[in-house]
């Protein structure tokens, strides 16, 4: 179990430090992780709302994070390349983030094209219906998305480090939350420094 907690302790120490320089980013992480626990309680009464929000709301913000706003040159805090840091990433580089998020973004196309998703529902009649249905097949996307890859990780690495990966990934809303909860203030702070500064 020690060995188990430093392996997560890790995991989470690398994430932070390769991965979430820009304040922009933290914040972003910040809405996700709030989201995140939002759809973590709504999940029980409504699975589909939840995955909407998860989705909808803490995946976009936190991969804009990811893509838009975090520094891809070299890292000259950790001493290394962005070419490395993907290329040891535990979990879903960005190379396989355009992969999941592209079937995410291509998943309502596929569902208004095929209203039953290949009989898996009957098919929507409503909007209403249309974003159940569209909740519930990002539901089981997500939940595919980390159980593939935790299998994965059985081949390429161990299982414990795939289930070390999936604790990590299942846990990091609320560890982003500790983490980040001040990035929004720090951000605001920081533009206003920076527009003084300017105007000195």
């Amino acid at each position: 179990m020690n060995r188990f907690r430093e392996q997560l302790r890790e995991q989470r120490w690398d994430d932070h430090r390769y991965y979430h320089h820009s304040l922009i980013n933290q914040s972003l992480h910040f809405l996700s992780a709030i989201t995140f626990l939002v759809a973590y309680v709504v999940v029980w009464q409504d699975p589909a709302l939840a995955a909407l929000l998860a989705w909808g709301v803490a995946m976009t913000s936190r991969q804009a994070g990811h893509f838009f706003f975090e520094p891809k040159g070299y890292d000259d805090v950790n001493d290394c390349t962005h070419e490395y840091k993907e290329d040891i990433k535990v979990g879903y580089n960005l190379a396989r983030k355009v992969v999941l998020m592209g079937l995410w973004a291509f998943s309502p196309i596929v569902l208004y094209v095929e209203p039953t998703f290949f009989g898996v529902f009957e098919a929507h009649r409503t909007a209403p219906q249309f974003f159940e249905h569209l909740g519930l097949i990002w539901l089981a996307l997500g939940i595919g998305g980390l159980v593939f890859r935790t299998v994965h990780l059985f081949f390429i690495r161990d299982v414990e480090t795939g289930l070390v990966w999936a604790a990590k990934i299942i846990t990091d809303p609320f560890n982003d939350f500790r983490l980040y909860c001040k990035a929004p203030g720090q951000l605001v702070k920081q533009r206003i420094d920076a527009r003084h500064t300017r105007a000195g």
